[in-house]
């Protein structure tokens, strides 16, 4: 396969744990563009957030979706990439986008646990976990080549969906 594996989704939906073992079971390397982000940036997530705001963060999201030039790759992508319609098509050339689909009241049982700003999720300031998985899930459903339900399932089984639809 000379593509790319792209895992889009909302926050907590479990791209960087899925990507990493997809990665190891099928011998791809991994990149998590929030880790890229981090590393280039040499700050956390919510800290550049923090320092230039989610207009400037989005740009720089894309920025970095824009340079990367890898094939037979598994790319875990953070939440808000599909804020960007260039970086998004960037990624379609030479990649499989998964979408890694989850109904709303398992999202909001895995995020309520969370503090959305410390994990750095893109967000107006007083949006709503509702309103943002309301916003985020058509723009998922638009760039996805292959839906994945995650609901109840288990990250094996999970696994176990992409490698048989691949």
């Amino acid at each position: 396969m000379d593509k790319n594996i792209v895992l889009i989704g909302m926050p907590a939906v479990g791209k960087t744990t899925i990507g990493t073992l997809l990665s190891q079971k099928i011998g791809l390397d991994f990149i998590d563009t929030d880790t890229l982000i981090k590393n280039k940036e040499k700050k956390s997530i919510p800290r550049i957030i923090s320092q230039i705001g989610v207009k400037n963060f989005l740009l720089l999201e894309e920025k970095y979706l824009l340079s990367i030039k890898y094939t037979n790759h598994i790319i875990a992508t953070g939440g808000s990439v599909i804020y960007s319609e260039k970086g998004m098509k960037h990624l379609s050339n030479n990649s499989i986008i998964v979408y890694l689909e989850i109904a709303f009241n398992y999202l909001a049982e895995r995020l309520s646990c969370l503090d959305l700003d410390k994990r750095g999720v893109v967000k107006a300031s007083n949006q709503s976990i509702k309103s943002l998985y309301l916003e985020r899930t058509p723009l998922y459903r638009k760039y996805a080549d292959i839906k994945i339900k995650c609901d109840l399932l288990t990250i094996e089984q999970i696994l176990l969906k992409i490698l048989d639809i691949l």
